[in-house]
């Protein structure tokens, strides 16, 4: 991979990575609820995960759902679902546990790592990526080298969203103020699937 493609990448990754998406939108709301320290699996496993899934992609995935659209189809509708349940759940949190008051769990590693296989987002990163900055020589070196970089760009940037999400909680100390929050976290996160109702002709 030649130095401008290689920065040209790291752009993307970082472009994708730290903007608005169900990844961010769920680590803004536990930083909220939980802090960042209850939060670090979270960022971690969302890390991790999407690096597996960029390599799974680059290494034979993108072209089976080529061969069995069905399957892409059903996943993309699974991850709708999951992330509509996501949202009703989010809506549905508490005050912050430093209150007392019983909350939800933050995500754990593997739980933020599976999510990222019926992550739309993710699905549309991983796809451009592999497509886009991945020289056909030396493919399967390249596949790899590209995964490790998405994780590596990609940990710090959707970890600022937690880090703001932190710096919220201060603010957010009213239970109505902190339940409002919540439900526009909902909200956006139900807004994230605007891309796939149109996609699929439902919107």
């Amino acid at each position: 991979m030649t130095t401008d493609l290689l920065l040209a990448f790291v752009a993307f990754a970082f472009v994708t990575s730290i903007t608005p998406g169900p990844n961010n939108m769920m680590l803004l709301a536990s930083g909220v609820n939980f802090g960042v320290r209850r939060s670090l699996p979270h960022m971690l496993g969302i890390s991790l995960g999407f690096m597996l899934l960029v390599a799974a992609v680059g290494l034979g995935l993108g072209q089976l759902f080529e061969q069995v659209p069905l399957l892409h189809s059903v996943l993309r509708y699974a991850g709708a679902a999951y992330l509509l349940y996501l949202a009703w759940k989010i809506a549905q949190s508490g005050a912050p546990q430093s209150s007392g008051a019983a909350a939800a769990k933050p995500f754990t590693f593997l739980q933020a790592a599976a999510f990222q296989w019926v992550n739309p987002k993710a699905w549309i990163m991983a796809i451009g990526a592999i497509t886009t900055y991945t020289p056909h020589e030396g493919f399967f070196t390249n596949v790899l080298l590209i995964a490790a970089l998405f994780a590596l760009v990609n940990c710090p940037s959707v970890g600022l969203w937690t880090v703001a999400g932190s710096l919220l909680r201060n603010w957010l100390n009213n239970p109505r103020a902190l339940r409002a929050f919540n439900i526009s976290m909902a909200l956006l996160l139900v807004a994230s699937l605007y891309p796939i109702l149109v996609d699929t002709g439902l919107f």
